[in-house]
């Protein structure tokens, strides 16, 4: 069974990815001249601080994805379904076959 803490973190982390997404460059400068204000930082400090939170957001967000891409292709592998590219290099092998078998018949 999965454990609830996990997949709550999981929640948050996803959301948190989202939010960077959607950071534009204008609200990271208004996020930094607030956090500057307010923290007692300098400005360039405080941009420097929402550019690696964003960065280290976006690489979660990453990763999220590409667990959750590997999770599905080991779901679709026991349901005995493939994936498109190997559906693909299957279609390129037949062709092949295909074309040897016309050159011998000839």
């Amino acid at each position: 069974m999965a454990d609830p803490d996990n997949g709550s973190g999981v929640e948050k982390l996803a959301l948190a990815a989202l939010g960077a997404f959607s950071l534009t460059a204008d609200r990271a400068d208004q996020l930094a001249d607030a956090l500057a204000a307010k923290g007692g930082l300098r400005r360039e400090e405080a941009r420097a601080l929402v550019h690696e939170l964003t960065s280290r957001w976006r690489g979660d967000a990453q990763r999220l994805g590409e667990q959750a891409g590997e999770g599905l292709a080991g779901v679709f592998h026991q349901l005995g379904l493939v994936t498109r590219e190997d559906f693909d290099e299957l279609e390129l092998r037949v062709a092949q076959l295909e074309h040897r078998l016309r050159l011998l018949e000839q």
